[in-house]
């Protein structure tokens, strides 16, 4: 491993860590209570800020619902333990990448992983995050894979 690889692997790790230190999400059995924010359409971007903002969303207590075209580092939000997922809604995933680029960096993979489970932890394992190509599945082949997953009413 070169020096600038294994400082990009320290470097995420520790903001990784920092991400997860501040989370105060409320415990898994309360209730989502509120106005729901509605995440529609979102083309992800950044692990790290993803990872922030979903602690922030959790935090909240608010129901999320995530519905239309979520790709990419918004795929990390549908597990929430309080959102759901949008019977409509599509969902992408692909490599994590340094943007303009197909470079993978280190460890971001893993990061994203962390936030998946059952059937779509072993595929993105398995193939999803090897592609730089956008995989798409709809939000009932979601459940499918990760029954674990609420879908939103109407």
């Amino acid at each position: 491993m070169t020096r600038v690889t294994a400082a990009i692997g320290l470097t995420l790790t520790l903001m990784l860590a920092a991400c997860v230190a501040t989370s105060s999400a409320p415990p898994a059995e309360a209730a989502p209570r509120g106005k729901p924010i509605v995440i529609r359409d979102n083309r992800g971007g950044n692990v790290l800020e993803t990872v922030r903002y979903r602690n922030k969303l959790a935090a909240s207590g608010r129901p999320v619902q995530i519905r239309g075209y979520c790709r990419s580092a918004c795929t990390m939000l549908i597990t929430l333990p309080n959102a759901c997922l949008g019977r409509g809604a599509t969902i992408g995933f692909h490599a994590p990448r340094i943007p303009n680029t197909t470079i993978i960096p280190p460890l971001v993979d893993q990061i994203m992983a962390s936030y998946y489970r059952n059937g779509i932890r072993a595929r993105w394992d398995a193939e999803w995050k090897y592609s730089l190509e956008m995989q798409k599945i709809s939000a009932r082949e979601y459940v499918k894979l990760d029954p674990q997953t609420r879908l939103c009413g109407a």
